[in-house]
């Protein structure tokens, strides 16, 4: 089957086209753009309307690529910026009548789970996934999604590596992983920056103190960099050197496979779509 993963971050909106047969998801098509949906929600409590328009113009454009290349389902999952926000579900509500995705809000643990099944670890494998507004842990069956990512940490102590390090420390459960894989934004732009498939924890503290140094225009002028992504990655690198120091992990594989896949997998499960249309007014958003 044909399915269309459709991850609403707080920091980026991606989507995945894939066919899936049993537990195997084969990629067509795998598209991120950053849209910071989470902006200003650490401190308002509250989807901005800026940030919204914005996820909606990349969805219009979502839609036009699932739909030219089959997809016969579309999942739409929300993490950390649509749990804290109180027009959260109202946004979500809206996502669905207007673009005819199914919708999830994913829990914490939810997302975790979704992450878990995308990446399917060997035993004693740490998953991490650093984004925009949490950060999940995955080990054997132990997980925890815990409040700290790279546009929270920015908002809330600018690039301040000290105060973040301080505050990850704070948060991270006692664990003792065998190995690690990353996963997301952070993990797989900090490799893109070392041109490699892994990261060390000495290159990654390397990158941290380098990225600190530059300012934000500098930083989006390195050709590996995600232009868009240079105002957060200092906080995304500074999480990610406490959670390898943490562990005591002196090297950490990247994987491409994460959330996305596990929300492939989950959409393929999904009933076969009712037709009919939304109730006019059904949501009224932010």
């Amino acid at each position: 089957m044909r399915v269309a993963a459709l991850d609403l971050g707080t920091n980026t909106t991606r989507l995945l086209v894939a066919d899936v047969a049993g537990d195997r998801v084969d990629e067509i098509h795998r598209e991120s753009r950053i849209t910071r949906l989470g902006e200003g929600v650490d401190a308002r409590r509250r989807l901005l309307p800026l940030p919204i328009t914005r996820v909606r113009n990349v969805l219009t454009d979502y839609r036009r690529t699932l739909e030219s290349l089959g997809a016969e389902r579309a999942l739409a999952v929300a993490t950390s910026a649509v749990r804290d926000a109180e027009n959260g579900e109202a946004f979500l509500g809206e996502v669905e009548w207007s673009y005819g995705f199914a919708t999830r809000l994913a829990s914490g643990d939810e997302e975790a789970e979704l992450t878990r099944r995308g990446v399917a670890p060997t035993a004693g494998t740490l998953v991490l996934d650093i984004g925009g507004g949490s950060t999940e842990l995955i080990l054997d069956d132990f997980h925890v999604s815990l409040a700290m990512g790279s546009v929270r940490f920015t908002e809330r102590y600018g690039e301040d590596i000290d105060r973040m390090a301080d505050s990850a420390r704070a948060l991270l459960p006692a664990i003792s992983p065998d190995r690690a894989i990353g996963v997301a934004g952070t993990v797989t732009q900090l490799a893109a920056l070392d041109r490699s498939r892994s990261l060390t924890r000495a290159r990654a503290r390397e990158q941290l103190q380098r990225l600190v140094g530059m300012s934000v225009a500098e930083r989006r002028g390195i050709p590996q960099m995600d232009p868009d992504r240079a105002p957060v990655i200092v906080a995304g690198a500074a999480i990610l050197v406490a959670v390898l120091d943490a562990y005591g992990i002196e090297e950490m594989e990247v994987s491409e496979r994460d959330i996305l896949d596990g929300i492939a997998l989950a959409a393929a499960e999904l009933p076969e779509p009712a037709e009919g249309d939304a109730p006019p007014g059904a949501y009224t958003c932010c």
